[in-house]
Formats: structure tokens, C-alpha cells, sequence
């Protein structure tokens, strides 16, 4: 006999799926093209400049990376047809992963790293298929996530704040510190401080404003002045099977699949928080399926993998831009791709962005994710401390050794504090970790 407890839940399935399919449809999305139309075009013009400097700071062409995004965005798009994750977050390659495929680049070759991206996506259709993203913020807690973004987000300072007093060759001189590069250094650093300015102003109403004035503003001044300037090397995009390379050795291969479930792992993780985000400034305030987002990642990331493309996620930044433009349906994320895809095959218009305003938006970008352990103090002292040690040990040892050397901690910490104190049996243990995780991810949510 059916309980009314398991009426209302067929009640609620059966009102989730007459939004899905009333939101999905065109009529429904027709009431905002204009809307979300603008809102794309603003969002894919603030998207160029992101990619690029997250497919630089990944040892990736800047023309795959771009690929990738048009692609995802494409997907994402169909997608939200019939099993909408969110319905205004914005696909992209994802800034807290870069760090991670410039090691499987050094690691593997550019020539694996097609199929490290297959293997990646498989694990994470499988993942989707069992619905396991329900435990992976259980099974790591999210402060260790947050750490591992900040000690990404210090290799992202790290890596752009070179370009803020780099200088043409042609100007090098025995004194690292000339008239150039003191002069390079002044125009980087007033150009970060207009940005934070701008964003100051306009992070509630209009995100987009500091990096359209910081791009726009850069390109007037390289008209004028010498810098250095941002190199696009114009690639052909082929299709091939992602496999790997000849000379691939058993053991390389072994590693290969700790890396990609590693990335697979990661990319869920920083999916599922974004969407936990995304929810909660939708205009419409829908709810957000993280498992259907999980789809589209992995049918992006599949694909992607056959041109060699890179992961992806709905990444918080442009998602935010893209509610704050006015989007209201995932038509907006087409245009955006739209946008993105004609920069694609149009690489050349990329050479008049000056990598000092390259600089100030990926600086600004590796800041947030290291003010992101701000979000950790509520968790108390401990998770703190936690956090604080990853992200040190990822800056300094690698993303990879740095968060299972944060895990293992994390373990033995609980292990003696709760078996050896409180005389209980790992049995207990475990189950009280899993838990304090739980109601850790119900704050969060």
C-alpha cells in the first residue's frame, strides 16, 4: 500500500519533469531570445580571454582550448533539451584543472593527453551512470577541495604575474630592471588595479565591465606603445581516435589511469560546487541536478577528445557574468559558444590582446580560487589547518602527490583521534567520518 509520503514523491518527480520539458522547449526559451541572446554574446566576449589563459597556463593550444569550449557549449545546450543540470551556467575549460593537465602534458606528451581525456570522460559516465557524485563530496571533504584550488590558484599568480613586466626581446638589456621593464611593470599594475576598480563597482549588476575595459583598453594602448603581445598559433583541428601513443609502456599506462581518475575525480567534485552556487543565483530559482551536468561533462569531454580537446565544467565565473547579463535559459550558452567558435577559426584577431591585460584577469582569477579558504573557516580550526596543508603541499609537490598526501593525513588524523581517544572500532569510525562529511555537505548546499 502506498504510503503519502511516496504520493508526494511521485507528485515531485512528476512536477520535475513537466519543468524539464516545459524549460526545454523552444516556446520557453523563445519568451527570452533577446535576453539571453545579449546575455551570450557579453559572456562569450569575457569567456575568450579566460580560455586563453587557462589553455596556456594547461601547455595547450590556445586554438584547442577555444575548441573545446565552442564544443561544450554546443553540448551543454542540447543537453538542457531533455536533462538540465542548471539552466544558465556557462561551459568552459576549467581554471582549477590547469595546473593538472600541464603535469599530464610533461608527463605523457601532448600525443597521450587525447587519450587521457577519453579515459577521463569514461570514468566520469560511469560515475554518472551509478549516480556516484553523491559521495565524492562525502568521500573527500570539500575544505581539502578548496585547498587543492588554492594551491592551484598560487601556480596561476605565479605563472601570469611573469607577463606583468615582460618585454619585447628587442628591448632586453644587460639590466634585467631597465627603463622598459620599469615602465612595462607601472602599465601592468595599473591596468590590474583598473580591473579591481571596476569589479569592485560592477561585480553585482555588471561582471563583465572590468574585462571588457581591460581588454579593450589594452588593445588602444598597444597601438601606441611596444609590448608584448598574445601569439595564437593558428593549428588544424583534426579528428582521430583518442588512443595512445606507440611507445607508451605498460607502466606509463598504469599512471595514466591514477591521472585520469584523478581528473575525472576533480572535475566532478568542482561541478557538483558550482552547481550549488549556480542554484542559488538563477533567476528563476530552479533546482540543479548535478548528475545531469555530469552527462554533459563527459559527452563533452568524449568528443572533445577526438580533436584533442581539454576537460570542462560549468565554470562559476562565467556562470555568474552570464545571470548578471540577463541570461535566463541555456540559449544564452549557444551564443556564447557561437561567439567563442568564430575566435576559433578567426585566431588572427587574437594577436591584438597584449598579455599585460592577459596578466591582470588570470591574476585576479588565481586570487579568487586562494580566497576561496575563507569558505573554510566555518568548518573550525582542523579544516582549516587541513586546507591550508594541501594547498601548500599541491603548490610545492604537485596537484596529484599533494592531495593523496592530504588524504593520507586526513585518514591517520581521524584514525587516532577517534580509535586510539575515544577506544572506538574502526567500524565507528568510518561511519562517523562519513557522517560528519554528510552534514558537511548539507552546510554547503
Amino acid at each position: 500500500m502506498a504510503t503519502r509520503s511516496d504520493d508526494e514523491s511521485i507528485v515531485s518527480q512528476q512536477k520535475t519533469a513537466e519543468t524539464v520539458k516545459k524549460e526545454g522547449s523552444a516556446a520557453f526559451q523563445s519568451q527570452y531570445f533577446f535576453r539571453d541572446t545579449a546575455a551570450g554574446l557579453i559572456t562569450g566576449a569575457m569567456a575568450i580571454p579566460l580560455t586563453i589563459g587557462i589553455a596556456i597556463m594547461s601547455n595547450y593550444p590556445i586554438k584547442v582550448g577555444l575548441a573545446t569550449v565552442a564544443f561544450a557549449s554546443l553540448i551543454g545546450w542540447i543537453n538542457a533539451w531533455f536533462k538540465p543540470g542548471n539552466f544558465i551556467g556557462s561551459p568552459g575549460i576549467a581554471a582549477g584543472l590547469a595546473p593538472v593537465l600541464a603535469m599530464g602534458v610533461a608527463a605523457f606528451g601532448i600525443q597521450n593527453m587525447a587519450f587521457c581525456i577519453c579515459m577521463t570522460a569514461i570514468m566520469q559516465a560511469i560515475i554518472w551512470k551509478f549516480n556516484w557524485q553523491r559521495y565524492l563530496l562525502v568521500a573527500v571533504p570539500v575544505y581539502l577541495v578548496e585547498g587543492l584550488l588554492a594551491g592551484v590558484g598560487l601556480k596561476i599568480l605565479l605563472k601570469f604575474s611573469e607577463f606583468t613586466y615582460e618585454i619585447p626581446a628587442e628591448l632586453v638589456t644587460e639590466d634585467f630592471w631597465n627603463e622598459a621593464r620599469i615602465q612595462m611593470a607601472a602599465i601592468s599594475a595599473g591596468g590590474l588595479g583598473l580591473f579591481l576598480l571596476l569589479f569592485a563597482k560592477f561585480k553585482d549588476t555588471q561582471p563583465a565591465v572590468p574585462y571588457f575595459a581591460i581588454i579593450i583598453g589594452g588593445v588602444i594602448l598597444a597601438q601606441f606603445m611596444t609590448v608584448p603581445m598574445i601569439s595564437v598559433e593558428d593549428i588544424e583541428l583534426q579528428l582521430k581516435l583518442p588512443l595512445p601513443s606507440e611507445d607508451t609502456t605498460v607502466l606509463m599506462l598504469a599512471y595514466m589511469i591514477f591521472f585520469c581518475a584523478m581528473l575525472a575525480i576533480v572535475d566532478v567534485i568542482e561541478q557538483v560546487m558550482s552547481n550549488a552556487a549556480i542554484e542559488k543565483i538563477d533567476p528563476l530559482k530552479r533546482k540543479t541536478n548535478s548528475n545531469n551536468s555530469l552527462l554533459a561533462i563527459w559527452i563533452s569531454n568524449l568528443g572533445s577528445s577526438f580533436f584533442g580537446g581539454m576537460t570542462n565544467l560549468d565554470g562559476l565565473a562565467k556562470s555568474t557574468t552570464n545571470k548578471l547579463a540577463g541570461a535566463m535559459t541555456k540559449f544564452s550558452v549557444l551564443v556564447i559558444g557561437s561567439v567563442v567558435c568564430f575566435f576559433t577559426f578567426n585566431t588572427h584577431y587574437l594577436d591584438y590582446l597584449p598579455k599585460f591585460a592577459l596578466a591582470a584577469i588570470m591574476l585576479f582569477t588565481g586570487y579568487k580560487m586562494i580566497a576561496g579558504l575563507v569558505h573554510v573557516t566555518h568548518y573550525g580550526p582542523y579544516a582549516l589547518i587541513l586546507a591550508f596543508l594541501t594547498a601548500g603541499l599541491v603548490y610545492k609537490v604537485g596537484i596529484f602527490e599533494g592531495l593523496l598526501v592530504a588524504m593520507v593525513i586526513h585518514g591517520v588524523v581521524h584514525y587516532l583521534v577517534y580509535t586510539k581517544h575515544e577506544n572506538m572500532a574502526g567500524k565507528s569510525v568510518v561511519k562517523r567520518y562519513f557522517d560528519n562529511l554528510r552534514k558537511d555537505n548539507s552546510n554547503l548546499q
